[in-house]
């Protein structure tokens, strides 16, 4: 299993390089001006870092009690990225409304897009974080 640090540096690198990607992209493909999105961005991601964190402890536990490793096979990334997203989805949906004065329908189109872009970038990112930071064979020593 990963260490708390390795699960912070996870969380944080994941957020600070996904925010600088959607945030003009975001704003750019809504129309809306780039500090709205930014907002919505910073918010997202304060609170992806902390569902992250939560998530990924909960998910490797759930891994190890199920199949014994917490060593993901495609299917398993596949179903940790769309669980990670749908969960994140119902978080952010009424913030998304209530910010940006947008109905429930638009905010949830706009949420499923944000979560579209997540899901691709969280994918790739998992993968390339597990190849440059395997997970240790043994437990870490207290």
């Amino acid at each position: 299993m990963r260490t708390a640090r390795d699960r912070i540096l996870h969380a944080i690198s994941f957020e600070i390089i996904g925010l600088a990607l959607v945030t003009p992209l975001g704003a750019w493909a809504f129309g809306l001006p780039m500090h709205d999105i930014g907002v919505v961005g910073i918010v997202g991601a304060t609170v992806a870092t902390l569902w992250n964190y939560a998530y990924n402890l909960l998910f490797d536990h759930a891994m190890l009690r199920l199949v014994g490793t917490v060593r993901k096979t495609l299917p398993a990334r596949v179903l940790h990225t769309v669980l990670f997203e749908a969960g994140l989805l119902a978080i952010l949906l009424p913030f998304i409304a209530w910010y940006l004065g947008v109905t429930l329908v638009q905010a949830f189109l706009m949420d499923v897009s944000f979560a579209l872009f997540y899901l691709v970038y969280a994918f790739v990112f998992n993968w390339a974080f597990d190849l440059a930071f395997p997970v240790p064979s043994s437990p870490p020593s207290p």
